[in-house]
C-alpha cells in the first residue's frame, strides 16, 4: 500500500503544499478553450456571418477527440506519471489557443484551428492533474481534489472577463493570443517548479518497482454498474453544466443585459464555484460522497429555474449565477472522488479515462445541442429546461450509489 494511506491530512498537505495549487492552474489551462469561448461566440458569428451553432462547432470537434483518447492517455499517465503530459501540453493549449485569432471566415479552416487545439489540450485533461494529486493525497483527498478542480472555477472567474476586456480593445483576432500569452506566463512557471506526482518522483523507475496500489483492475472497473452509474452521472451533468456556462454571457445579453454587464454577472459563477468546490471537498471528506453529490447537482437546477421565472432583472440573474457557480466543476471533483473510493488507485487513470470520455462526450454535445435549441427557437428556455431535467436524473442516479469499498485514507 503506498505511504499516503498512513499519513494523516495535515501531514499530506506539509508535504506536497503547493502541488493542487499547481495542478490547479494546469486544469485551468486545460478549459481555457470552453469556460473561454463565451465572449467570442457573439462577435466571430457577426463577424463571418455565422450561426451561433457554426461558431461553437470547433468546442465540439475538440471535445469529441478528449472523449475518443481520455482512456489511452489515462493510462499512458498511470506507468510514465503526469509531469511531462502536463509541462508539454499546457504550451500546446495555449499556444493552439493563441491561434484561433487567425480565423480568416473559412470554415474549414476554422475546423482545422480546432482540431489542432483538440489535440493539443489531449495532455491537459483532468486525469493528469488528479492523478498525481490523488498520488499524494488520500486522508485530505476530498479538500485536495477540490483545490486542484478549482482551477477551472479561476477559469469560469477570469477568462470570461479577461476575454470580453480584451476583444473590446483589440477585437476578438487580436484578443486571442494576448490572452493565451497571459495564462502561458501565469500557469506554466508553478506548474514547472511544484506540480510532481509520486510516479514522477520515483523518476525513471520500471513499474515493477512501484508500490502495488490497492484497487480494481480494468476490467473489474469497466464490467461494475457502479462504473456505469458514474458514467451515466457524468453525461447528463455535464452535457448540460457546460452548456449553461458556455452560453451564460449570451444568455443574458438576450435577456436584455449589456454584454460587459452580462460578463461580470457571469464572473460570479467562477467565483462561487471557488466556494462550492471548496465546500463540497470538505464534506466528500466528512460524509457520503454519492449523497453530496446528489444534492449539489441540483443547485443549478433551481438557478435555471430563476433565469426562466425572472432572469430580465440583475438580482435573479446574479443569483442563478451563484447557483450554477456552486455546482460548477462539482461533477468532476465528485466523480473523481468517487472513482478513488469505488475503485481505488491502482488503475485510476485509465478508469477515470472511460469517466472523462463521458465528461467529455457531454462537454461537446452540450453546447451545440444548446445553439442548436436557440437556433431553432430563437430563445434559451426550451434548452433551460432540458437542463432541469437532466439534472434531476444524474442526481438522482449518483443517489442510488451503494457505499464505497475504499474508505477516505485507505490509499
Amino acid at each position: 500500500m503506498a505511504q499516503t494511506g498512513m499519513m494523516t491530512g495535515g501531514a499530506e498537505w506539509r508535504r506536497a503544499p503547493l502541488l493542487p495549487i499547481a495542478a490547479g492552474l494546469g486544469y485551468a489551462t486545460s478549459v481555457i478553450h470552453i469556460y473561454g469561448l463565451g465572449p467570442y461566440i457573439e462577435p466571430v458569428s457577426q463577424s463571418f456571418g455565422w450561426s451561433r451553432t457554426q461558431t461553437t462547432i470547433g468546442l465540439t470537434l475538440a471535445t469529441l477527440v478528449q472523449a475518443v483518447f481520455s482512456i489511452p492517455i489515462g493510462l499512458m499517465v498511470d506507468r510514465l506519471g503526469p509531469r511531462l503530459f502536463g509541462l508539454a501540453g499546457v504550451l500546446l493549449t495555449t499556444g493552439a489557443f493563441a491561434l484561433l485569432g487567425t480565423a480568416n471566415g473559412d470554415r474549414g479552416q476554422w475546423l482545422f484551428l480546432w482540431a489542432l487545439l483538440a489535440f493539443a489540450t489531449l495532455p491537459v485533461q483532468a486525469t493528469v492533474w488528479t492523478s498525481a494529486v490523488a498520488s499524494r493525497f488520500a486522508a485530505s483527498r476530498g479538500l485536495a481534489f477540490a483545490v486542484t478542480l478549482c482551477g477551472a472555477s479561476l477559469a469560469g472567474a477570469i477568462f470570461p472577463l479577461l476575454g470580453s476586456w480584451l476583444i473590446a480593445r483589440h477585437g476578438w483576432q487580436g484578443a486571442a493570443p494576448i490572452q493565451a500569452a497571459i495564462w502561458a506566463v501565469i500557469a506554466f512557471p508553478m506548474i514547472l517548479l511544484f506540480f510532481r506526482g509520486a510516479h514522477d518522483r520515483r523518476g525513471k523507475a520500471a513499474p515493477a518497482d512501484r508500490p502495488d496500489l490497492p484497487g480494481a483492475t480494468l476490467g473489474e472497473g469497466l464490467r461494475s454498474s457502479i462504473y456505469h452509474r458514474l458514467l451515466l452521472a457524468s453525461l447528463l451533468f455535464t452535457f448540460t453544466i457546460i452548456a449553461l456556462v458556455v452560453h451564460f454571457v449570451p444568455i443574458l445579453t438576450d435577456r436584455g443585459a449589456d454584454r460587459m454587464a452580462a460578463a461580470g454577472t457571469a464572473a460570479l459563477v467562477g467565483v462561487f464555484s471557488v466556494v462550492g468546490r471548496l465546500a463540497t471537498g470538505l464534506l466528500l471528506d466528512r460524509f457520503r460522497a454519492s449523497l453530496v453529490g446528489a444534492t449539489v447537482f441540483l443547485l443549478p437546477a433551481a438557478g435555471c429555474l430563476l433565469l426562466l421565472l425572472g432572469g430580465g432583472g440583475w438580482g435573479a440573474q446574479a443569483l442563478a449565477a451563484a447557483l450554477v457557480g456552486l455546482t460548477l466543476g462539482a461533477e468532476v471533483d465528485v466523480i473523481v472522488y468517487l472513482t478513488t473510493r469505488h475503485f481505488g488507485l491502482r488503475t485510476f487513470g485509465g478508469l477515470y479515462g472511460g469517466l472523462l470520455m463521458a465528461l467529455s462526450v457531454g462537454t461537446a454535445t452540450g453546447p451545440l445541442g444548446a445553439s442548436a435549441l436557440f437556433d431553432a427557437t430563437g430563445s434559451y428556455a426550451a434548452f433551460l429546461w432540458l437542463t432541469i431535467a437532466l439534472m434531476a436524473g444524474s442526481s438522482l442516479t449518483l443517489a442510488s450509489l451503494p457505499r464505497p469499498v475504499y474508505p477516505a485514507g485507505a490509499g
